[in-house]
């Protein structure tokens, strides 16, 4: 990082105020630049993510650390479930954090300056090679409220077809089924991304499976 992480992390605070928000009887965050400094303020940065310990003050006036990860724009990321005529199209995507191929839903970062439906669409094709013909909101979703601050839009996108697949991203295969049958994936283990979960749990609850 090219800045100290105590001042960083003042800046992060003017930069991204929602990040820092106290509500009565949750964990406050302190602003004393000595409590911050201590803490270590933001202790990674790089263009996906930062890494940030914060001064706080827990409900019964401990004072202590909390450590959270936070993506490094403000802009959400999203996850997009596309659907083919009457069927959904799963990516195998081989996974560095697991060190594993997955089953699951292209996905991306979010993107400064771009819409979440921007986003969406520009991930489909990037990841799948398709063209959104209908985009469908299915809500949000903090994928580890206990880890990181990052929210993720949830998507279903109606496609014609799908093109050509990201092998430079370690995207080695596509399977077009049936809902139920991705549903079976997930019941029986061979789907476990948790964004891949809950986007379907979101379209099946918006009536989009039959």
């Amino acid at each position: 990082m090219s800045m100290e992480p105590a001042r960083r992390y003042e800046q992060l605070r003017a930069e991204r105020p929602e990040l820092f928000r106290n509500d009565p009887g949750g964990i406050e965050i302190l602003t004393d630049p000595a409590a911050v400094a201590a803490a270590g303020g933001v202790l990674y940065q790089d263009p996906y993510v930062l890494l940030v310990r914060d001064p706080v003050r827990f409900p019964d006036g401990r004072e202590g650390t909390y450590i959270r990860s936070l993506s490094a724009t403000a802009e959400p990321g999203c996850v997009v479930l596309p659907l083919l005529g009457d069927r959904v199209v799963l990516i195998e995507h081989y996974r560095h954090a697991t060190r594993s191929w997955q089953w699951e839903l292209p996905r991306g970062f979010g993107t400064r300056g771009m819409t979440g439906a921007a986003n969406a669409a520009k991930e489909l094709d990037e990841e799948i090679g398709a063209r959104v013909e209908e985009l469908i909101p299915l809500g949000e979703l903090h994928p580890d409220s206990g880890m990181t601050g990052d929210r993720v839009l949830l998507f279903a996108a109606r496609i014609e077809a799908v093109g050509r697949l990201a092998e430079s991203e370690a995207i080695r295969s596509s399977l077009t089924i049936p809902f139920a049958e991705a549903e079976g994936m997930i019941a029986d283990g061979r789907i476990t991304d948790g964004f891949t979960i809950a986007a379907m749990t979101r379209a099946r609850l918006a009536g989009l499976t039959a």
